[in-house]
């Protein structure tokens, strides 16, 4: 096994997808990439990824693995979308600060069925060779009696081991309080693994770059118990060129649920890439071809704010329809070419007492969402950031009020918000 930072250099494989893999961005750390590469020359191979169902939406920090699997299903392969509904309940620790909060059943089913949808659009679902399909962990997790598990897997665990895996070590280093629930999981998404490969012949699982030593538990529980060759891979953790997590800005996650962002917002967080990440979200996240990506990354000046719309385009076609896309382009259009405000754009409803007494500038930048706290607001307000209108506003004590028509609210030259 390998987790060496460049497990591609000066491989030459075999099969297309491998290929695709490699030249995309997708392929982080792996077990074995002359093997896996082989089984996918082979014939297909059932691959999973695993999403606990801590939130009812996924975010765009989650789109990495699942664009994988589209990849690998455009290539034949099967994906297998693995939800865990059983280890949500125990929470995995890798890379956190602190436990995370326990849900109800309740709440993680309305999750479970919320993360639903981002799969259904990305994947397509079915009964032939390489369609997809979901599983849920707690439909084995939930049955699996304590003693058969320390029995049966828990003997093929070192702790010593377990302890040197960097998502467990740094907890550690840090002081931090990791439970013996936690340090469970790592167990638990080995017995999906071994699950998978009985009952679908799954060979390789994919994860986010934190999922590593996860993955690699996994990989030599079956290897252990049935004696068969699997593999894993991870996916690189992205950060921006600028050193922000992928998926996260000012005013919180990106979430890829319309009922959690809408559409118009999506558009707009791929239309702000900065401009040294364009190429590479280019072909992370769209189905360009390599070769169109290429000449798009050529761009320059003006035309880079052309290809920015591309992307944006692109990636939120595939998340929410074509339609939604193109719907979102032309808001944001008439938003930057024009003083009225748009239709499509976020939007703050004021009270009738708010219409008549007015509201605080300040007060109102944070709830449309264009600053994440009163100083941020104030900060850009001072930096004549905060435009009404069209109309740049210096004095953050400043009272909006309204009278029939609504204004256009703006952060900067690309955030927007309708207030009425």
């Amino acid at each position: 096994m390998t987790d060496s930072d460049n497990p591609t250099d000066a491989f030459q494989p075999r099969s297309a997808i491998t290929r695709t893999l490699v030249e995309r961005g997708y392929v982080n750390q792996v077990t074995d990439l002359a093997g896996i590469d082989g089984a996918f020359a082979a014939g297909i191979v059932p691959v999973y990824a695993g999403f606990d169902a801590t939130a009812d939406s996924l975010h765009v920090g989650h789109l990495m693995p699942i664009m994988a699997l589209r990849r690998l299903q455009q290539a034949g392969h099967k994906p297998i979308v693995l939800i865990g509904g059983g280890t949500t309940r125990i929470g995995d620790p890798s890379f956190r600060s602190a436990a995370r909060p326990m849900l109800s059943e309740e709440e993680i089913a309305a999750n479970v069925a919320g993360i639903r949808k981002v799969f259904e659009r990305l994947l397509t679902f079915g009964d032939g060779p390489s369609d997809a399909v979901m599983v849920n962990n707690a439909d084995w997790l939930d049955r699996m009696a304590w003693i058969d598990m320390l029995r049966d897997v828990g003997k093929h665990f070192s702790v010593n081991r377990m302890l040197s895996f960097d998502s467990v070590k740094t907890r550690l280093e840090q002081q931090e309080n990791l439970s013996f629930l936690e340090f469970n999981y790592m167990i638990l998404q080995a017995v999906d693994y071994l699950e998978l490969f009985r009952r679908t012949g799954c060979r390789l699982q994919l994860g986010g770059g934190d999922q590593w030593g996860n993955i690699v538990g996994g990989v030599d529980l079956v290897r252990r118990i049935e004696g068969a060759e699997v593999f894993g891979m991870t996916t690189p953790l992205l950060t921006t060129a600028s050193g922000v997590k992928m998926g996260k800005t000012a005013a919180g996650a990106v979430w890829v649920n319309e009922d959690r962002l809408s559409p118009y917002d999506y558009w707009q967080f791929w239309r702000n890439a900065e401009d040294a990440d364009v190429v590479r979200f280019l072909k992370l996240f769209t189905d360009l071809p390599l070769d169109e990506i290429e000449r798009l990354g050529r761009a320059e000046g003006a035309d880079l704010n052309v290809v920015k719309e591309r992307l944006a385009n692109e990636a939120t076609a595939l998340a929410h329809g074509p339609e939604a896309a193109r719907r979102a382009q032309a808001t944001a259009r008439q938003a930057f070419g024009a003083g009225e405000a748009a239709e499509g754009l976020p939007t703050v409803e004021l009270s009738d007492a708010e219409r008549l007494k007015g509201i605080g500038l300040v007060d109102l930048v944070v709830r449309a969402g264009l600053a994440s706290s009163k100083g941020e607001a104030r900060r850009a307000i001072a930096g004549r950031g905060v435009r009404l209108d069209g109309e740049v506003v210096e004095d953050a004590e400043t009272i909006v009020s309204l009278g029939e028509h609504p204004v256009r609210l703006s952060l900067g030259r690309k955030r927007h918000a309708v207030v009425k």
